[in-house]
């Protein structure tokens, strides 16, 4: 596993911000643009976070085949849904979206690494056939949406330590850490194995 390193700030400006009733709950929407790669983030807010300690926080890396297109590859639906009940039933929490496709790969490479994985590899040998770490994502414009939203220290819903590693190298307290689990089906079975023994995945 290599070490998370600490990169200069972002600029992260806030935007615009509004209520977000939704299934899950009663949040609000906050809308940032980052300077580091001009892309558009969201985050939802629930309750007052400012000041707070031990807010519970789910950073979630977009997944258009999981979150949007419902697929069974993988869990990102199942976590991102688990984590939205979990913030939308407490008195305060924040999941932050980021814009780190397959992680940090990119769509059109993530679709290619299922390619290889449709011929025997795993994600981790996909990703390195294809020339990339088995995990490109960073976590400096999390830490930044963070601290512009007033948190001071998180308690992270995940099951990725490197996560906490990103946080705190880029000056986030990270009190605590709850796991999110889901049950495998046939489709994901060996992804969620390859998570855990060589990824370190808390599952």
């Amino acid at each position: 596993m290599k070490p998370q390193i600490a990169h200069p700030a972002p600029v992260v400006r806030l935007q615009a911000q509004a209520a977000l009733p939704s299934r899950f709950g009663d949040f609000t929407v906050h809308a940032f643009d980052v300077s580091i790669d001009g892309q558009e983030y969201g985050a939802v807010v629930r309750g007052d976070v400012r000041g707070a300690e031990s807010v519970p926080v789910r950073l979630h890396s977009e997944c258009f085949t999981g979150d949007i297109m419902g697929s069974l590859r993988c869990d990102c639906r199942d976590q991102l849904e688990t984590a939205l009940r979990h913030v939308g039933a407490a008195d305060r929490g924040v999941v932050v979206y980021l814009r780190q496709e397959g992680r940090g790969i990119g769509l059109v490479n993530k679709i290619r690494a299922y390619a290889l994985q449709d011929g025997g590899m795993d994600t981790v040998q996909a990703n390195h056939a294809l020339g990339f770490d088995d995990d490109l994502r960073s976590y400096e414009v999390a830490a930044e949406i963070l601290r512009q939203l007033g948190v001071r220290s998180v308690c992270l819903l995940s099951n990725n330590p490197r996560k906490r590693e990103g946080l705190e190298a880029n000056g986030v307290p990270v009190r605590s850490m709850i796991p999110i689990r889901a049950l495998p089906n046939p489709h994901n079975r060996g992804y969620l194995e390859t998570k855990k023994l060589k990824s370190g995945h808390l599952l």
